[in-house]
C-alpha cells in the first residue's frame, strides 16, 4: 500500500485522504451490517426449520460470536489504532470468563 501521509501541508490532499478513508470505513460498516442481518435471518431460518437442538444451539451461538466480533471491530472501531489497551482488557475478561465456565463445567461433570 502506498505510504500516504495523514498530516500534509496541502489541505486538499489531506481532505481527499480523509474522504477516501471515511468512504472506505462506511463501505465496510454497510457490508458488515448486511452480513449481520443475513446471519440473523439464517439463525431464524435454522430454528424455524426444526433442526435438532444439538445443531441449533451451537450454530446460533457461533453466529452470535461472529456478530459480536463484527460489532466490536467495525461499529465500535476496535480495528483502529489506539484501542490496544481496551482490546487487552476485553480479551483478558473473555479468557477469564471462559476459564471460569470451563472450570465450573469440569467440576459439575466430573
Amino acid at each position: 500500500m502506498a505510504n500516504l501521509q495523514q498530516n500534509s501541508n496541502n489541505p486538499k490532499a489531506s481532505y481527499e485522504y480523509r474522504r477516501k478513508k471515511h468512504a472506505e470505513e462506511m463501505r465496510m460498516q454497510v457490508i458488515t451490517f448486511t452480513m449481520m442481518i443475513f446471519f440473523t435471518v439464517i439463525a431464524f431460518a435454522a430454528v424455524g426449520a426444526g433442526f435438532s437442538k444439538w445443531f441449533i444451539i451451537p450454530f446460533v451461538l457461533l453466529l452470535a460470536v461472529v456478530q459480536v466480533i463484527f460489532q466490536l471491530y467495525y461499529f465500535m472501531h476496535m480495528s483502529h489504532k489506539g484501542h490496544e489497551a481496551a482490546q487487552l482488557f476485553m480479551y483478558s475478561g473473555v479468557l477469564v470468563g471462559f476459564i471460569t465456565i470451563l472450570t465450573f463445567l469440569t467440576i459439575i461433570w466430573w
